[in-house]
């Protein structure tokens, strides 16, 4: 099953809306910078009435992005295992000056959404990344869609 030494990810967008949480698969091939990764997060939402918005990122089971985007603010992230190849280098803007292959940025990001800084700092330690997103996913109250959007 091997994937031709391909990289593999994953990213999609998650928008909290008065009816729930909605998401939608992103593409992060066109982003240059952080800059361009706030502007896809706002067009999801807009297109959603949704707040916060989180985007979701995992490449090559090797490590895992949550963005967290609230109202106008500027984007916060967490980054299980900086990395400077493959989409690497655009989370490492976000995180600032991180070692490469530790982790960085904020993992209280999500505590208000029943994901504390432990637990997202445990999930990069001791899961891969696609687990550990369906975990943030299903702590946050989008499992289910973050399935859909997966499969």
């Amino acid at each position: 099953m091997g994937n031709n030494g391909r990289v593999s990810s994953f990213a999609a967008v998650f928008a909290r809306t008065p009816e729930g949480w909605v998401g939608a698969e992103a593409v992060l091939a066109e982003a240059a910078d952080a800059d361009d990764v706030a502007d896809l997060m706002r067009e999801a939402a807009v297109e959603s009435y949704g707040d916060p918005v989180l985007l979701l990122v995992e490449e090559d089971d090797d490590w895992f992005a949550v963005v967290r985007l609230d109202g106008q603010e500027e984007p916060r992230a967490y980054v299980s295992t900086v990395r400077e190849d493959g989409l690497g280098p655009l989370f490492h803007q976000l995180v600032g000056e991180v070692p490469d292959g530790a982790p960085g940025g904020d993992p209280a990001l999500l505590d208000d959404l029943g994901v504390d800084a432990g637990g997202l700092a445990d999930l990069g330690e001791r899961s891969l990344p696609g687990d550990a997103l369906l975990a943030v996913a299903e702590r946050a109250g989008f499992g289910e869609e973050f399935d859909r959007i997966r499969d």
